[in-house]
């Protein structure tokens, strides 16, 4: 048999992040049973790297040492190299991150792990420069340590009782569940977590930390939850400071839309200039409900605007969203022709320009020249470098200015002594002028892999933008629901594929993808009424109850049962840059639970939140998905069963402009033979109690509040009804 190891497989791989390792020297292999088997046979160490293909500090570790002939001819020699893209596995980086974070007291990307040839860790650290810089030990240099310590017999038996302690570690941290659940918090949970959520906030710049500063959507929805009940007038303080920060700042696009992954300072000023789907999904979500909160309309234009984007940036043609769009891109040699490149042209998947030299950011910064340069009106110009901070100088590298709003439209029209409409259209006219002209420029690469995770999190985003903003975005959301379907659900075996790539689909799915996809399904049938997204939610919803849910330890596992044997199996309690997939399941299955004639998914969503009772009393934060969810199954949903065959627009006026957190929307027709066919569908013999007896009255759409199981009459009115709803939360 030939060893595997003999040469680099990532060629065979679909993976853009994968791809571009494959002309390394290293002679990388995917995860998969024959590296595994390939480090037995040779006891050989094996060195994992998981990156993702927007990282920056994964591209500096290639090239400072993954394209190096001298660190690949260490690593062939004495290790199996193993790559793997963590949006692809997020069960193997959840495991050697959590055992990172534990050890170091820090994670990030490139994550670094020496593993024994069975997969326990016994090194573990994040970038590692190629020699020894700012006290770091190099690459090189450890690697030939790590070596030598493993050919040692002493040191073997050093490293192998630090692989079974952090082993354990792992388990402990990951897998374990407590012996006796505790009991379900009641709506002091997320009370406490928006106190803590003041404390910790940064009132000066917005946002939380005093250093790098990352979007912390489900915290915001915390806060305003409590708003919608009178909470401290503290709660939303905090949410606008939070929001006009990040709508201001250098996270965001101010050009073409979009939200950066995180800002490197604590002003929002610099980013990292990647774009995530999952930001650009979440983040408008909580500016939605600051949108219906508050009343700003610059809340529902960033939305708008950040739509454009993913439709723009980030769509397949048939539907479904691609993942990233890097943060670097090709450096233009001097006296280059921009005008060759056309907006809308197919992107590289590798993002080497001609010149071969990359800047992150190169995209998105400028100086005061060029925007002279795109802008052919020299006041609207001046405007645009006033109004977004581009001054000589920058606030970036190379005299360049990351866009940021430093002055107001007001301000501008009393300093030019122009009418603050006038102000407005200048600058949004040399915008699309800026807009034109970057798009000119060699563009950062897309990696193309379509994710139903993450499009379960872009189809709930576009749900509630069609429900508040424009019912036109159902039909993308629909479109992007309609291609994860057709290429990653079987629907014989009730089955989700994790990740499409040109053609190709492969991982089964972990708990979020069940679950962002389940929880999108559900919101595009509240904001459609069409009975088939139900349908599929609660389909879904039974493949999460089938593969995930451990009855004996009372929690969703974030693995399927019987699936890949390793080291731990993982559960996701705490909300990192995507939400905790247990929390949104747990909250969705309460939900769903008033759609079906049995109780197992509320009593499902019960147990997670009292198997994990005791960490969201210690941190209500840190699980802040899950505290949504005890709050919901303390609180219970506002019901508004919504009996229409076509809504009124009053409806739909009030549904956009009320902030309804708990809302549940249940739609049902009017015509009695078209809801026999919604139960056949749903097979279902009976109705269930949300829609048993309401009917519509008098010949016009009827709407039905309930809330604690207490119901309004029946309603024409939905603004009444709400009325009604709003006088049994005061009592």
């Amino acid at each position: 048999m030939t060893d595997p190891t003999q040469r680099n497989r990532l060629d065979e791989e679909q993976s853009p992040y994968l791809q571009a390792h494959a002309d390394n020297p290293v002679n990388w292999q995917p995860w998969d049973e024959q590296a595994i088997e390939a480090a037995r046979e040779s006891d050989k160490p094996i060195f994992l790297s998981i990156g993702y293909a927007a990282c920056h500090w994964c591209h500096v570790m290639a090239e400072e040492s993954f394209e190096d002939e001298a660190v690949a001819e260490v690593l062939n020699e004495h290790f199996v190299p193993v790559k793997v893209d963590r949006e692809e596995r997020p069960d193997i980086d959840s495991i050697y991150m959590s055992i990172c974070q534990q050890v170091t007291g820090r994670g990030g990307w490139p994550l670094s792990a020496w593993l024994t040839p069975d997969g326990r860790p016994f090194y573990v650290g994040t970038y590692f420069p190629k020699e020894p810089k700012r006290g770091q030990p190099g690459f090189l240099g450890l690697l030939q340590d790590i070596k030598d310590s493993w050919n040692d017999p002493e040191e073997r038996d050093e490293i192998e009782n630090r692989a079974d302690q952090w082993t354990s570690a792992i388990e402990g941290e990951l897998e374990e569940v407590p012996d006796q659940p505790g009991e379900a918090p009641g709506t002091i949970a997320i009370e406490n977590a928006a106190e803590a959520a003041v404390r910790g906030a940064d009132r000066e710049h917005g946002g939380w930390g005093r250093g790098q500063k990352f979007p912390q959507n489900t915290r915001l929805h915390i806060l305003m939850r409590n708003v919608a009940r009178g909470g401290r007038g503290e709660y939303q303080e905090v949410v606008t400071e939070t929001l006009d920060a990040m709508a201001s700042g250098g996270l965001y696009d101010h050009v073409g839309g979009g939200f950066h992954r995180y800002t490197t300072d604590r002003d929002w000023t610099v980013p990292h200039f990647e774009k995530m789907l999952y930001d650009n999904a979440e983040i408008p979500r909580a500016f939605l409900a600051g949108y219906q909160l508050t009343g700003t309309e610059r809340y529902a234009d960033v939305v708008t605007e950040t739509f454009e984007f993913l439709q723009r940036e980030l769509q397949h043609p048939d539907g479904g969203f691609y993942s990233t769009l890097d943060a670097r891109s090709a450096v233009e040699p001097a006296g280059s022709d921009r005008g060759e490149s056309e907006r809308g042209a197919k992107r590289p998947e590798s993002n080497e320009g001609e010149s071969g030299e990359q800047e992150e950011g190169a995209f998105y910064v400028w100086t005061p020249d060029e925007i002279h340069d795109a802008v052919d009106d020299e006041t609207a110009a001046d405007l645009f470098c006033d109004r977004y901070g581009v001054v000589p100088g920058g606030n970036f590298e190379n005299g360049q200015t990351v866009l940021t709003e430093r002055t107001s439209t007001d301000e501008l029209a009393e300093e030019y002594d122009m009418d603050a409409a006038n102000v407005q259209g200048a600058i949004e006219r040399a915008r699309k002028q800026v807009f034109e002209a970057r798009s000119e420029r060699p563009q950062p690469a897309r990696d193309e892999k379509i994710l139903a995770s993450w499009n379960g999190l872009t189809i709930s985003a576009l749900a509630d933008g069609a429900l508040v903003l424009n019912e036109t975005y159902a039909d993308v959301a629909a479109d992007a629901l309609s291609f994860v379907r057709e290429q990653l659900w079987d629907g014989e075996e009730d089955r989700l594929q994790r990740r499409y790539k040109d053609g190709e689909t492969k991982i089964d799915g972990y708990l979020e993808d069940y679950a962002f996809l389940a929880r999108g399904a559900f919101d595009l049938y509240q904001a459609t009424g069409d009975v088939d997204h139900l349908a599929f939610a609660l389909d879904l919803a039974r493949a999460i109850e089938e593969r995930f849910w451990d009855d004996d330890a009372g929690t969703l596992y974030f693995t399927q049962t019987g699936g890949e044997s390793l080291v731990a199996r993982p559960q996701e309690v705490s909300d990192q840059s995507t939400p905790s997939s247990a929390g949104v399941a747990a909250e969705l299955l309460l939900s769903l639970s008033h759609f079906t004639t049995h109780d197992r998914f509320e009593e499902i969503a019960t147990r997670v939140v009292e198997t994990h009772a005791s960490k969201i009393d210690a941190n209500p934060l840190q699980h802040a998905s899950l505290t949504l969810a005890a709050d919901r199954l303390a609180t219970g949903s506002l019901e508004l069963t919504l009996v229409a065959d076509k809504a009124p627009d009053s409806w739909s006026e009030t549904l956009a402009e009320r902030y309804l957190p708990m809302r549940l929307l249940a739609w049902r027709p009017a015509d009695e033979q078209t809801f026999e066919g919604w139960l056949s569908t749903l097979d279902l013999d009976d109705a269930p109690a949300i829609w048993a007896d309401r009917t519509q009255r008098d010949g016009e759409p009827t709407v039905y509040v309930c809330r604690s199981f207490t119901c309004s009459p029946p309603r024409h009115d939905l603004s009444e009804a709400l009325s009604w709803a709003d006088e049994q939360l005061q009592k």
